[in-house]
């Protein structure tokens, strides 16, 4: 395989566009997921079975993108992967040992404190400098994120530590990612860390084991593989494009997503305490997009990657 790999063009108006459309996908997502881990379309599947699924299709679908495109391949960094697609697994998992105590609106509350940890993380690990604007921009969609979901004081006892847990591994997660797009082609990312996953969800179904889906589940199993791949897809094209520190407030995007799916199809109709917070999340965004279109964009050589 080829070893030559040539960065993006950073571009941060591009990279919140990317971000922002991948929220819209793993919205649409998890809406698929609650379909299935409910009896809407057949008796209920395990969360094992749906994160299986969602790995599997994610797959196939990058599969068959890499035997059409034929992008030129890396060595793949296997630690980084493996640490990238653990993390991820981790996350999910904390997250489904946290609604098993506490109310889920109150574990996704704290599970979205994970663009906090990114910022962090992105300091720490990245080197990357972080200005007042960013602090403030996640801090406000923060602010949105908990007006909208309404965190009780339930929220606040032992077992919030696994939802906490969740956002550390996520916010971890997202550096990762970071650090394999400065090395490796996006759509190779994709398909090793997919290939990584359907290796980690197929020993955790055997564990858990297996219930034959009807054949309106065997749909939504794949509307959730393709939705997340087309997520992951814009995800990886916004962090390959902007800091990791850049891309964390647009995170909260999923948020504003569910909502609106839920008002759609379900007919939730959102309170003004809804629409509140998401004006909140969505001014954060907003704020951090117009002060970065201000800064002079920095260019890219084409041929060695230098930063000018």
């Amino acid at each position: 395989m080829a070893e030559t790999f040539a960065p993006v063009q950073p571009d941060n108006r591009m990279a919140a566009m990317s971000i922002v459309a991948a929220t819209c996908f793993i919205a649409l997502s998890t809406l698929f997921a609650k379909m299935l881990t409910t009896d809407a379309l057949g008796p209920a599947l395990s969360p094992f079975q749906v994160s299986h699924g969602r790995f599997v299709f994610a797959l196939l679908f990058f599969v068959v993108g890499v035997a059409v495109i034929r992008p030129r391949l890396t060595r793949p960094h296997w630690g980084l992967h493996l640490a990238r697609t653990g993390c991820g697994w981790g996350g999910v998992t904390l997250m489904f040992a946290a609604v098993a105590f506490i109310p889920m609106a109150d574990a996704t509350a704290l599970s979205f404190t994970s663009p906090v940890f990114t910022l962090i993380f992105a300091v720490v690990l990245l080197g990357e400098t972080v200005g007042w604007v960013r602090w403030a921009a996640v801090a406000v969609a923060l602010t949105g994120a908990a007006v909208l979901l309404r965190p009780t004081p339930e929220s606040f006892q032992p077992a919030a530590l696994l939802a906490l847990g969740a956002a550390v591994a996520m916010g971890t997660e997202n550096i990762w990612i970071k650090k394999l797009t400065r090395r490796e082609g996006r759509l190779q990312i994709l398909l090793v860390n997919n290939l990584v996953g359907v290796v980690i969800a197929s020993a955790a179904l055997l564990a858990v084991g297996w219930q034959s889906p009807t054949s309106a589940q065997w749909g939504a199993l794949a509307g959730v593989g393709l939705s997340m791949a087309t997520a992951q897809s814009f995800y990886i094209n916004g962090m390959a494009r902007a800091d990791a520190s850049f891309v964390a407030p647009f995170i909260y995007g999923t948020l504003v997503f569910a909502a609106l799916y839920d008002a759609v199809i379900f007919g939730a109709v959102p309170d003004w305490v809804s629409w509140l917070g998401a004006a909140i999340i969505v001014a954060g965004a907003l704020l951090l997009a117009w002060r970065e279109g201000r800064k002079r964009p920095t260019r890219l050589h084409p041929v060695a990657g230098v930063v000018k």
